[in-house]
């Protein structure tokens, strides 16, 4: 038995984890800025756009307008909702002046129903600082205030708030936190994102982004992003590359977002995106595009390696000593990461335990995105990303 090669072969499930977690203890956090307004705060145009959220816009209304921020107005787009989104939003606010309900256009041409949505209410909104947030997110009440100062003190046009994703089912624990890190394994933390000077590295939040109206009129608006299946991330790159300042801060007090309540809708929700959201972010051009489906489906696949190893071994199909010791460090290794990532977002670290049954499932989702490539279907409608 070779000890040393097995420890060698092991690097690769050993070294990673280590260094995503060494990048994410430098993010920043809204905690670190003051929830006292601003003197004159600006007025906020928080932007909601809705499509099928009977199930979450109430919250979602009830905990924008409880905010302690004294200068906002509240615009919910109804995007041709067919649940009672709108009636059950304006039920939500309860006369409040600051809230404003409006129906989006019919969908044009080549664009994506989200973007057309914030489109429509960046055209009626009156605030110098815009909001863009979904309908399921919860936003706490000193959110807006310190999120204001976040951006006055750090200078940014764009400024994105990470909030704590609710992880309600069996499922959501499963599976979130392997997207999520696979997400924290290419980006890093936020300064990571924040000081990158490559704007392939620039990513923003889609739960809740602030910009200046000024700057978003002048890079273009939802406009520049309307073919764009992430458009989150393509707002940021948009931004960044007209030389305005991009910031990324964690949330986890201010911001939360159940983003998927099932199987279902996490496999639908997350297969829309991360292959044809994921190729602008590919470095190296047409070579990375070209490679990127590998590059998707590798994560999965190097964590199921080492359990399937020691499977076989169990019924004796594989049996070199030193490749049952490389899955067994291999496989040791990722778990004790999950154990951590477990610990640090405050589930039970037993979950850790399934890691082998969400990565499965992830390779599933990972799989049909790359053989539906830029076509995306999602509430309903269909759309090319581009």
């Amino acid at each position: 038995m070779h000890y040393p090669a097995a420890f060698l072969w092991s690097l690769p499930w050993i070294i990673p984890p280590v260094v995503t977690y060494f990048r994410l203890r430098h993010s920043r956090s809204l905690d670190d800025e003051s929830d006292i307004p601003l003197e004159n705060p600006p007025l906020v145009s928080v932007i909601v756009p809705a499509r099928n959220e009977a199930h979450n816009i109430a919250r979602c209304v009830t905990s924008i307008l409880s905010t302690t921020y004294p200068n906002l107005e509240l615009i919910v787009v109804d995007d041709s909702s067919t649940d009672g989104t709108a009636q059950i939003a304006r039920e939500a606010a309860q006369r409040d002046p600051r809230a404003r309900f409006i129906t989006s256009p019919p969908l044009p041409e080549g664009w994506f129903g989200k973007q057309w949505a914030c489109a429509t209410g960046a055209k009626v909104a009156h605030g110098s600082v815009l909001q863009f947030t979904d309908a399921d997110t919860v936003h706490g009440a000193d959110l807006v205030t310190r999120s204001m100062n976040a951006m006055r003190r750090t200078k940014a046009q764009l400024f994105s708030v990470a909030g704590r994703q609710e992880l309600g089912g069996f499922w959501e624990k499963v599976i979130q936190p392997q997207i999520f890190m696979i997400l924290s394994m290419r980006y890093g933390g936020t300064e990571s994102i924040t000081q990158s000077t490559n704007v392939r590295d620039k990513i923003a939040n889609g739960q809740c982004i602030f910009v200046t109206h000024d700057s978003y009129n002048a890079i273009g608006g939802h406009a520049s992003v309307r073919t764009s299946v992430a458009e989150d991330l393509m707002l940021a790159q948009r931004f960044f590359a007209a030389r305005k300042r991009v910031v990324i801060v964690l949330g986890v007090n201010q911001l939360s977002t159940r983003m998927y309540a099932s199987l279902r809708d996490i496999i639908g929700g997350w297969r829309k995106n991360v292959f044809a959201g994921g190729l602008d972010s590919v470095p190296f051009g047409k070579v990375g595009r070209t490679l990127f489906p590998l590059f998707l489906l590798m994560p999965p696949l190097m964590e199921l390696l080492p359990p399937l190893v020691l499977v076989l071994a169990a019924t004796g199909v594989a049996t070199s000593g030193t490749l049952l010791l490389w899955a067994a460090i291999s496989g040791t290794a990722t778990l004790v990461w999950w154990i951590v990532a477990y610990v640090t977002i405050r589930e039970n670290p037993l979950y850790a335990l399934a890691y082998p049954l969400g990565a499965l499932v992830l390779l599933w989702i990972f799989l049909t995105a790359v053989i539906r490539g830029r076509r995306v279907r999602w509430k309903g409608r269909t759309y090319i990303s581009q």
